[in-house]
C-alpha cells in the first residue's frame, strides 16, 4: 500500500466487524502472551418460566478472573444473591489457579458492594461518559 496517497476507509458500525477486529488482536496477543488459555466462565439464576433473574459473565486467563458483567434483578437485591454468586465465580478462578479479579463499574451501580467484599479501587476513569465515572477494581483471591 502506497501511504503517500490519501487513504480511503469503509465505515462500519457493525458487530460482526468490532468481532473481526476483537479476533485479530486476539491473534496478534497469542502470538506474544505466555498464557494462551481464555476460558469463559458463566453463572446464571432463573426463574421457573426460564426467566433470567441474575447472571455474571467473566473470563479467567492466566492469573486473572475477569469480570466482564454481572447483574441481579432488583426484586433479588439486598438478598444475598449476587454476594454468594460472585463467591461462586471467585472460587471457580480459584480453582483454576487464579489469584486475582479484576472489574469495572459506573459511579451510580455497585462500587460499594464490591468494596464490602474485599474489591479494592486501583483508578477512576473521570467524567465517564460525560458527567459520571467508572470505577476500576480489583481483589487479591488467594488467601
Amino acid at each position: 500500500m502506497n501511504t503517500d496517497s490519501k487513504i480511503n476507509f469503509t465505515h462500519d458500525d457493525s458487530s460482526e466487524f468490532a468481532d473481526t477486529v476483537k479476533q485479530k488482536i486476539a491473534e496478534f496477543n497469542w502470538q506474544r502472551w505466555e498464557v494462551s488459555e481464555r476460558l469463559p466462565l458463566g453463572l446464571k439464576l432463573e426463574n421457573e418460566a426460564g426467566e433470567l433473574l441474575a447472571g455474571l459473565s467473566a473470563r479467567t486467563f492466566g492469573n486473572w478472573l475477569m469480570i466482564d458483567n454481572f447483574w441481579v434483578s432488583e426484586s433479588l437485591r439486598g438478598q444475598q444473591v449476587g454476594s454468594q454468586m460472585l463467591e461462586e465465580a471467585e472460587r471457580i478462578a480459584r480453582e483454576r489457579g487464579c489469584i486475582y479479579a479484576i472489574l469495572d463499574t459506573l459511579n451510580f451501580q455497585a462500587r460499594p458492594f464490591y468494596e464490602a467484599r474485599g474489591y479494592r479501587l486501583e483508578w477512576t476513569q473521570e467524567e465517564y461518559p460525560a458527567t459520571g465515572c467508572k470505577y476500576f477494581m480489583t481483589k487479591r483471591l488467594s488467601k
